[in-house]
């Protein structure tokens, strides 16, 4: 991790070995394999023309590798990311085709002006406010929104438009009208990518079906029978420049979606890159994650591209393939270079079907039912039990953030997502877990956990596993209220686990110590630790008493 302001260039790259090339050489082929088709079929669910997910790369690999953190994170074009682009251009765009096309450069360049500020800003703390469920239901959502997407070009229909389930109603209406043809090729693609992957998993099975795709469309002339084919694909690199036809309101309109954009490539990203560091024994800083995510989009902007980030998929094929540095994605770059170049006639004949299954096997990785299943175990089963709702809100968060994007649809299911998470980080303060403790030989337990040992007779002990402070001091008031009976005649909060008490709280205790008084029943606090031992003796400076005891057996054994 960087210990100054200033980060190195290509610092990812220092202390490179010669023996690392061959590797890093062997990973950026295999990658490049992947990518180019990956590619033109990203930047068909943004809807654009298939080469602009090409123009993307390029800069986008180049300036990642220069600003990132990573090693082994693959940036370019992703089908999260590009459906927020097309769901965020196509209301503005008027069905004016150049529009879309120069608002959807317009998206990566705001969403890289954003992304680089809050990197400079060292705001890369914000990820860990975006809970794992919340990320996981929204991601599914967004997998089977996309693939419903592409069911039409795969069995060649009209489909339809609207939320997930508009979408899938329109595809059933159509299905009695497919194209034979396209079905057929459709089907054998999507089969033969699935197949590699599973059984040929190091062979680059999305390059070779789109291969064999094109093949087939030319031999067997697929065009002349119906078949939908990508067409002309204009040769060469883009003039570098801003996007043709927009004015400054424009981008500032894009600046709020833009940040959605953010949140989403950046937790994508980070996630990989987290995952491959962790294997490779060095750590990667958030604040260059974001820097770099702003970087590679303000690259794809000004190269004509579209919205690019930090790919799962295709950074676990650089790690499998053996990249040791960002060396990979330069050779990847290179590569995609001498497509543009020299190969774009190559896909002209390339069969928009065999996009479609190109894709759907993609997002069908990111389809990770048994995930929400397991949140819904935490639920149902013994931890549900033990925790009660705060147990329960992971699957819920989950299933809100899933629920969002298929009813309402692609951004609003991301400001539902970001909403829960907030909600949800919330509701656990407010709700945090009071054990009831009983003791066993030297220990005090959680009964909960431990529902064989005998409460005591006479006395409650409970334990709060959070600090106290304005959010959660009427829970813990009212939960301790509620387990005084009329045998108790004593109270110990044991505070070994609050760490911290704010003024709302301290002022809890007091009223709860007065009230449980009226009641015949005393309140001794026990093992207070840190900032919560600092305001118990202010307190009681102030001439409001606490009891504070070293131990809870001491707290009980203690006269009044």
């Amino acid at each position: 991790m960087s210990s100054g302001r200033w980060w190195p260039v290509f610092g990812s790259l220092a202390g490179y070995r010669r023996s690392w090339l061959r590797p890093d050489l062997m990973a950026g082929i295999t990658v490049w394999a992947v990518l180019v088709p990956e590619a033109l079929a990203y930047a068909g669910i943004a809807g654009v023309d298939p080469v602009v997910g090409l123009y993307a790369a390029v800069p986008a690999l180049l300036l990642y590798a220069a600003v990132g953190s990573s090693r082994h994170l693959v940036v370019g074009p992703m089908s999260a990311t590009a459906a927020l682009s097309a769901a965020i251009v196509a209301p503005i765009a008027g069905g004016d085709p150049a529009r879309y096309l120069a608002l959807t450069t317009a998206v990566a360049l705001a969403t890289g002006a954003v992304a680089v500020l809050a990197g400079l800003a060292r705001l890369g703390f914000v990820a860990a406010f975006i809970s794992e469920p919340v990320l996981k239901g929204f991601i599914v959502g967004l997998a089977l929104t996309i693939l419903i997407g592409q069911v039409p070009a795969l069995l060649g229909i009209d489909g339809g438009h609207g939320n997930f389930f508009e979408k899938a109603a329109a595809v059933l209406g159509d299905l009695g009208e497919l194209h034979a043809a396209t079905a057929v090729l459709g089907g054998l693609s999507l089969a033969a990518v699935l197949a590699l992957r599973r059984w040929l998993p190091r062979v680059p099975g999305s390059l070779l079906v789109v291969l064999a795709g094109i093949v087939a469309a030319t031999w067997l002339e697929l065009p002349g029978r119906g078949v939908e084919v990508v067409g002309h694909i204009d040769p060469g690199l883009p003039a570098p420049g801003l996007p043709q036809g927009l004015a400054v309101h424009d981008y500032l309109e894009l600046l709020g979606p833009a940040l959605g954009v953010v949140l989403i490539g950046f937790a994508e990203g980070l996630g990989a890159a987290k995952t491959y560091a962790a294997r490779a024994g060095y750590r990667v800083d958030p604040n260059r994650e974001l820097t770099g995510l702003g970087a590679a989009n303000l690259g794809a902007g000004l190269c004509a591209g579209m919205v690019v980030n930090g790919s799962l998929s295709k950074t676990a094929v650089n790690g499998s393939a053996g990249a040791r540095s960002q060396a990979s994605g330069l050779v990847v770059a290179v590569l995609t270079v001498l497509t543009l170049l020299f190969l774009t006639g190559l896909f002209q004949n390339l069969p928009e079907t065999v996009l479609a299954a190109v894709v759907i096997a993609a997002v069908l990785e990111l389809i990770d039912f048994p995930a929400l299943a397991g949140f819904y175990r935490i639920w149902t089963r013994r931890l549900g039990a033990l925790y009660g709702p705060a147990a329960r809100v992971d699957f819920l968060a989950a299933a809100a953030a899933l629920a969002g994007v298929l009813i309402f649809d692609t951004l609003p299911g991301l400001l539902i997502g970001v909403g829960v998470s907030v909600l949800l980080l919330l509701y656990r303060a407010s709700r945090p877990h009071v054990a009831t403790l009983a003791r066993h030989d030297a220990l005090w337990l959680d009964r909960a956990r431990h529902p064989e040992l005998p409460a005591p007779a006479d006395a409650v002990v409970v334990r709060v596993e959070a600090g106290l402070f304005f959010a959660n001091a009427d829970w813990v008031a009212d939960h301790i209220r509620a387990l005084v009976t009329d045998r108790t005649r004593v109270v110990v909060l044991d505070a070994e686990t609050s760490p911290f008490i704010d003024v709302t709280a301290a002022r809890m205790l007091t009223e709860l110590s007065a009230g449980l008084r009226r009641q015949g029943v005393a309140l001794r606090v026990a093992r207070n630790v840190g900032q919560t031992r600092d305001v118990l003796r202010r307190l009681a400076e102030q001439g409001i008493e606490i009891p504070v005891h070293a131990t809870v057996d001491e707290a009980l054994g203690a006269e009044d």
